[in-house]
């Protein structure tokens, strides 16, 4: 037992994919929020779908792509720190989009639960993304999203 107790603790963790692309991490975040009520739903894998394509620019061709690939990299997740590094690589306005999108996601099933608008708040300041910005951009979400 105490070798494996040793193994365990002498593991070293896998070094962060310093080459990993913002945008597959900004979907890796978004994932991320729809996750953090335990249910990920298709309803929010759309809704994020459709963020990476109307928020994010992206095409349609690489939208699932980026999609997977962000589904892949939050299964995997030990935090959300490992995505906002790489995410911060965005100018300021597509940053304030992926809270907005982070938003979206959270009413995507109806309504926000504290722990979403928790996990919110901390990537927001993750990503140097100050109170002003994030409340505008909480409100642009609420107001996108069909009561």
């Amino acid at each position: 037992m105490l070798d494996s107790l040793k193994r365990f603790f002498s593991r070293r963790s896998e070094p962060v994919n310093r080459g990993l692309d913002p945008q597959v991490a900004a979907a890796a975040l978004l994932v991320e929020a729809a996750l953090v009520d335990g249910v990920y739903a298709n309803l929010e894998s759309d809704q994020i779908a459709e963020i990476l394509l109307d928020s994010l620019g992206l095409d349609a061709d690489r939208v699932d792509d980026v999609l997977a690939q962000g589904e892949e990299l939050a299964e995997d997740a030990t935090g959300a720190h490992e995505f906002t590094q790489h995410v911060k690589k965005l100018p300021m306005l597509e940053r304030v989009r992926v809270i907005e999108g982070l938003y979206l996601v959270s009413l995507a099933d109806g309504a926000a639960c504290k722990f979403e608008e928790a996990f919110i708040r901390h990537v927001a300041s993750l990503l140097h993304v100050d109170d002003i910005r994030r409340a505008q951009a909480r409100r642009r979400a609420e107001s996108r999203h069909p009561q």
